[in-house]
């Protein structure tokens, strides 16, 4: 048997769309699919082929206030890249914040708020 792997994580997010512009742009995902979904809502899927993020919206959310003290909260999705100076410049141009650098094993990171005070990790193995 196959070892198992994770396929998605779906979140709720204020615009999709642009969300999804978003990652394509920082990462070089797609859209693997997109369409009506659950509750009167849309959703868009972007990634890669063996994995992606579901960004779900159904209209009138209102962003979280702090996912760490939330039972059930998203802190944060952590992207593995080949070249993590390339993506940091991706960031800073898409207008966003890289912080809280590090460098220890087992690779290199940085973390940036997105969309909707999502935190994304950027990180880098040798």
């Amino acid at each position: 048997m196959t070892q198992a792997f994770l396929e998605h994580a779906n979140i709720t997010v204020t615009d999709p769309k642009s969300f999804a512009d978003l990652l394509c742009d920082l990462f070089d995902w797609r859209i693997r699919w997109q369409g009506d979904a659950k509750s009167d809502g849309y959703s868009i899927h972007v990634g890669a082929d063996a994995s992606y993020i579901a960004l779900y919206s159904r209209g009138g959310v209102t962003p979280a206030t702090n996912s760490y003290s939330t039972p059930g909260g998203l802190n944060h999705i952590g992207v593995v890249v080949p070249d993590i100076a390339a993506v940091e410049a991706r960031v800073r141009k898409a207008d966003f914040s890289p912080h809280s650098h590090g460098d220890y094993e087992p690779g290199v990171r940085f973390y940036f708020d997105g969309p909707d005070g999502v935190e994304i990790e950027v990180v880098s193995y040798p």
